[in-house]
């Protein structure tokens, strides 16, 4: 896998950040959640797809083993977010980095790609697909922690 990109942010970290990947079903949920609970109170989180898509189970199971939930929150696209401001939009897809660049265009807003597998694509018994949940929400977590909690201001 391409490793993630970092960007340096001058005096400090991002006051709104906006995971993005192509449904919002998976992986940007994820870290949206992962990075509420690890992020100070201020940080305004976010998260949305390219396209609409349909809440995945299986990510409510891989969070709530962290103790963590996404709540009544459903997918959402760019068009449906209420605040439309982002320091940095972190893409989690090949589809949603593109998106990402076609809308900032115009505007000084860093965006950081992720790439993060698509643990959907897995097949096998419900623990195999499990584990490969699992091991995309230790993933972001693991880039949560490095990249936006111990060295706040270097994504």
């Amino acid at each position: 896998m391409e490793e993630p990109q970092a960007i340096e942010h001058i005096g400090k970290s991002p006051g709104a950040i906006l995971f993005m990947c192509g449904l919002n079903t998976i992986r940007s949920p994820m870290a949206e959640a992962i990075a509420r609970q690890m992020l100070p109170q201020g940080t305004y989180i976010a998260s949305a797809g390219v396209r609409a898509g349909e809440r995945n189970p299986f990510v409510d199971v891989v969070l709530s083993e962290m103790g963590l939930s996404l709540g009544r929150r459903q997918p959402q696209t760019m068009e449906e977010l209420e605040d439309d401001f982002f320091d940095v939009i972190i893409t989690l897809s090949p589809e949603a980095h593109h998106a990402a660049l076609e809308l900032t265009r115009a505007n000084a807003i860093d965006v950081i790609y992720w790439p993060t597998m698509d643990p959907s694509a897995t097949d096998g018994t419900r623990d195999q697909v499990l584990d490969a949940y699992r091991g995309v929400r230790d993933y972001l977590l693991g880039l949560i922690e490095s990249r936006l909690v111990e060295h706040r201001g270097s994504l």
